[in-house]
C-alpha cells in the first residue's frame, strides 16, 4: 500500500501539468502567446552590422542596438530614450541613407490603417544630440540621399526641412479639404497599400509628389459616440463602386531653382497611379498607372531633365493586372519585375529600354516574394511555393535562370533578411508546430552560423496547454483539390460525433490554409477544440497562390464560387462519421463575415451557424478600387453585384446568425450591417445584433477583442 501512494505521488503531477491547461480568451487577449521577434530588423550598409528596435513599452522606453552578424555581440546601442531627456519613448525609426542620422517616431496618433501622425526627432550619431523636426504632428517624413534634409508633409502641404541650415521651405500652398499633396487618399492608402507620395531623387536634388484632387468623391459621415453629450459627425472621402475617384497629378519640385511643375506623361492623363519611385539613375523616375478596369498596367520611364517620357513594359489581362514593388534596377539600368503572364506568378529580366531579356523563374508555381539581386554573384533571391502552395521555400537562382538553390531547409513559412553585402541572412523559420525561428547563415553555403532566437520559452510554456496537431490535407470539391487543415479535440474518439466550426476569409489571392505559427484565431480555435468542436479551414476558389486561372475564376461574380465552395467541403466533411451533419457553423471576418453570411442563407441545409464580423454585404457600398479590381462597376456589372448580395435574400434564414460591427469601421461601413439587419427584420427573422461603439474594422481598444471573443464563444457554444 505504500508503494502505491509514492506511485500515485509521482504520477498525478505529470498528469496535473502535462497539457491539462486550457486555452482562455483571456490567455490570448492578454497576449500570453506572443512569441519573440526581431523588431524593425535593418541591414547596415557602413558595417558588417543589424539594428532592431528594443522596446520596454511598459517602463516607457526604448533603443536602437546594433548586432554583430559574426559573433552576435552588441556592436552599438546606436541610440535610446533614456539617454536624456531630449529623447523621449520612441516606437520607430528610420536612418538616412549613410545612416549617420536615424528619424525617432514618438507620439504617434494613428488616422486609417497605415496612416498616423507623429512627432519625430533627428538624432545625429556623430554629435550624439537630437533636435524635434517640426513643432507639430507631422506625416511620412523621408530623409533626402545625403542625409541633409528631410521632406515631410503637413495639413496636407510638403515641406522641406534643411538640416543644416535648420530652414523650413513649404513646397505647396494649395492643401486643404479637397487638395491632398504628398500623401495618398482614403482609397489609394488602403487598397495599393502606400500613404508616403512622394520621393527624393538619387543626388536630392528634386522631390516629386503626387497630388489627389478629392473635390468630386463622395463624402461618407458617421457619428462619434464619445463619452460627450452629443455625438458628432465624422466625415471622410469614401469612393464606393462605381462612383468618382479623386484625381491624381504628378508633380516635381528643382531644389536649386525652387520650380514647381507638373509632369506629363502622355497625352492621355492616367486614371490611377498606383507607384511611384526614382530609379538609381538621378534623373529617371518610374511610374505606374493603371486604367478604372484596372487590366491594363503601363510602367513609365521619365526623365525629369528632358522631361520625356516612354513606357517600358505593359501588362495586359482580360480581368485585372495586380499591383506590386517587385522592381529592382541593376547598374546597367536593365530591371527585374515580376508578372502572372504565363499564368503563374514569376521573373524577368528586363534591358533598360524594356526589352525583355529572360524569363527567369518558371514552373507551375508562384513566387511570392522578391528579395534582391547580388551583383557580384548575379543571383537572384526569392521566395516561392515550389514545395507546395501551403508552403514558402526561399531560392536563389543566376540572373540567367542556372543554378537554382535552396536557401530554407525544411518545409514551412520561410524568410530571409540578408546583410548589405549579401554575406550573411537572417533566416526565419516557422510551421505549424514550431514558432518563429531566426538563425544566421551564411549565403554562399546556406549553413546556420548562429542561433539568434527560437522562442524556446513559449514552446516551454505550451506545452503545459491542452494544444491538438493542425492537421493538413486537401478535399476535392466541385472539380478542385482544396487546401484545408482541421483541429480535433485532443482526446478525440472516430466513433463519437462531433459538430464542425468552419473558418475561412476566401478574398481574392488570400491564403489561410499556410504551414505557418499560430495566429490569435488559431489559439481561439483550440480553445474550442478543448470544447468539444473539431474546427476546419478550406481555401476555395479565388484564394492564392495556386496560379491566376484558379485565383482569377472568381472575377466579376465575388463570393459566388467562394459560396460554392464552403457549402459542398461542409456537405462532404458532414459525410464523416465522427462529425455531426446537423451541427456545422461557419465564421469570418470582413470578406469572411459576407461568406459566412451568404453560406448560412444559400447552404441553409447544410449550416446551422453563422458568426459574421464587420462584414461586407453588398460590394455597392465597397471602395472603387478592391471592388471595380474584382467586379468592374456597378453599373457595367449589376447581377454581379445583386445576385450574391444576402440582404437580397433575407428569408433564405433559417439557422442561428450573430451580425458584429463596429460603429467606427472607416472600411467596411456600419451601413452593410444595419442594412442586413433590416432586411431581415422584414421577412421577421431572428438573429443576433452587437454593435462595438466607434470601434474601426479591427474591432480593438482596451477589453473590447476580448468582449468579442466571449461574445462568439458563448453564441458557439449555446447555439452549435
Amino acid at each position: 500500500m505504500k508503494l502505491l501512494k509514492v506511485i500515485l505521488f509521482f504520477i498525478a503531477p505529470v498528469a496535473l501539468f502535462g497539457q491539462s491547461k486550457k486555452i482562455t480568451n483571456n490567455d490570448i487577449w492578454n497576449f500570453e502567446f506572443s512569441a519573440e521577434r526581431l523588431q524593425e530588423l535593418h541591414p547596415l550598409t557602413s558595417a558588417s552590422q543589424y539594428t532592431v528596435l528594443e522596446v520596454n513599452r511598459r517602463a516607457r522606453t526604448s533603443k536602437v542596438v546594433a548586432y554583430d552578424y559574426a559573433t552576435a555581440a552588441i556592436a552599438e546601442e546606436i541610440v535610446s530614450s533614456s539617454a536624456g531627456v531630449l529623447i523621449p519613448f520612441f516606437t520607430s525609426y528610420s536612418f538616412s541613407e549613410d545612416e549617420s542620422k536615424l528619424l525617432l517616431e514618438t507620439e504617434t496618433e494613428p488616422i486609417y490603417r497605415r496612416s498616423k501622425r507623429a512627432k519625430y526627432y533627428v538624432y545625429d550619431r556623430a554629435t550624439k544630440k537630437s533636435n524635434l523636426l517640426f513643432g507639430f504632428k507631422i506625416q511620412e517624413p523621408k530623409f533626402s540621399p545625403d542625409g541633409s534634409k528631410v521632406a515631410f508633409v503637413y495639413n496636407r502641404n510638403v515641406f522641406i526641412k534643411d538640416l543644416e541650415t535648420d530652414t523650413i521651405d513649404q513646397i505647396t500652398t494649395d492643401g486643404s479639404e479637397h487638395i491632398i499633396n504628398g500623401l495618398t487618399d482614403w482609397v489609394y492608402e488602403e487598397e495599393f497599400g502606400f500613404v508616403r507620395a512622394f520621393d527624393w531623387n538619387a543626388t536630392g536634388t528634386a522631390l516629386v509628389f503626387m497630388q489627389f484632387d478629392e473635390t468630386l468623391v463622395p463624402t461618407y459621415s458617421m457619428d462619434v459616440i464619445g463619452k460627450d453629450l452629443y455625438p458628432f459627425p465624422y466625415t471622410f472621402k469614401y469612393p464606393k463602386a462605381g462612383e468618382n475617384n479623386s484625381i491624381v497629378s504628378l508633380h516635381l519640385y528643382d531644389l536649386s531653382s525652387k520650380n514647381l511643375s507638373e509632369i506629363k506623361l502622355g497625352d492621355e492623363k492616367p486614371y490611377y497611379i498606383p507607384r511611384i519611385k526614382f530609379s538609381p539613375n538621378k534623373s529617371k523616375l518610374i511610374v505606374q498607372t493603371i486604367n478604372r478596369h484596372q487590366n491594363h498596367l503601363k510602367l513609365w520611364s521619365y526623365n525629369i531633365e528632358k522631361q520625356k517620357a516612354n513606357i517600358l513594359l505593359e501588362e495586359k489581362e482580360d480581368t485585372y493586372v495586380d499591383v506590386h514593388d517587385n522592381l529592382k534596377f541593376m547598374k546597367d539600368e536593365s530591371f527585374l519585375w515580376t508578372s502572372e503572364r504565363d499564368g503563374f506568378n514569376h521573373i524577368y529580366h528586363y534591358k533598360a529600354d524594356g526589352t525583355l531579356k529572360k524569363q527567369i523563374t518558371k514552373g507551375a508555381w508562384e513566387v511570392t516574394r522578391f528579395f534582391g539581386y547580388q551583383e557580384k554573384t548575379k543571383e537572384v533571391y526569392y521566395a516561392s511555393v515550389e514545395p507546395g502552395s501551403t508552403e514558402r521555400a526561399v531560392y536563389s537562382i543566376k540572373l540567367n535562370g542556372s543554378r537554382k538553390r535552396a536557401l530554407s531547409p525544411e518545409n514551412g513559412t520561410n524568410g530571409v533578411a540578408f546583410s548589405a553585402d549579401y554575406t550573411y541572412y537572417i533566416h526565419t523559420f516557422e510551421d505549424s508546430n514550431t514558432p518563429t525561428q531566426y538563425n544566421l547563415r551564411a549565403t554562399k553555403t546556406g549553413k546556420i552560423i548562429r542561433p539568434i532566437e527560437d522562442n524556446a520559452a513559449l514552446k516551454i510554456k505550451l506545452a503545459d496547454y491542452i494544444i491538438s496537431e493542425k492537421e493538413f490535407s486537401t478535399i476535392q470539391v466541385n472539380g478542385n483539390d482544396l487546401n484545408m487543415w482541421m483541429i480535433k479535440p485532443k482526446n478525440f474518439d472516430p466513433n463519437k460525433k462531433y459538430p464542425l466550426l468552419m473558418f475561412q476569409y476566401s478574398g481574392p489571392g488570400s491564403q489561410q490554409v499556410a504551414n505557418s505559427w499560430n495566429s490569435l484565431n488559431d489559439y481561439w480555435h483550440q480553445s474550442l477544440a478543448q470544447e468539444g468542436y473539431i474546427v476546419a479551414c478550406v481555401d476555395g476558389r479565388g484564394t492564392g497562390f495556386k496560379g491566376a486561372d484558379f485565383k482569377k475564376v472568381t472575377y466579376k461574380q465575388l463570393v459566388y464560387f467562394e459560396t460554392l465552395d464552403q457549402i459542398e467541403a461542409a456537405r462532404k466533411l458532414g459525410q464523416n462519421t465522427f462529425i455531426d451533419e446537423d451541427r456545422i457553423g461557419i465564421w469570418g471576418w470582413s470578406y469572411g463575415g459576407h461568406m459566412s453570411t451568404n453560406c448560412l442563407l444559400k447552404g441553409n441545409d447544410v449550416f446551422s451557424l453563422a458568426i459574421a464580423v464587420a462584414p461586407v454585404t453588398s460590394w455597392r457600398f465597397y471602395d472603387t478600387i478592391y471592388t471595380e479590381r474584382f467586379m468592374r462597376t456597378p453599373q457595367e456589372n449589376p447581377d454581379g453585384y445583386d445576385l450574391n448580395s444576402p440582404f437580397n435574400y433575407p428569408e433564405l434564414l433559417k439557422g442561428d446568425y450573430l451580425l458584429v460591427h463596429g460603429s467606427g469601421d472607416d472600411n467596411v461601413h456600419l451601413q452593410n450591417t444595419m442594412r442586413m439587419a433590416e432586411a431581415l427584420v422584414q421577412v421577421n427573422k431572428p438573429f443576433e445584433l452587437m454593435i462595438y461603439p466607434d470601434k474601426n474594422h479591427g474591432i480593438y481598444g482596451g477589453n473590447t477583442r476580448l468582449h468579442l471573443y466571449n461574445k462568439m464563444t458563448n453564441f458557439i457554444l449555446n447555439k452549435l
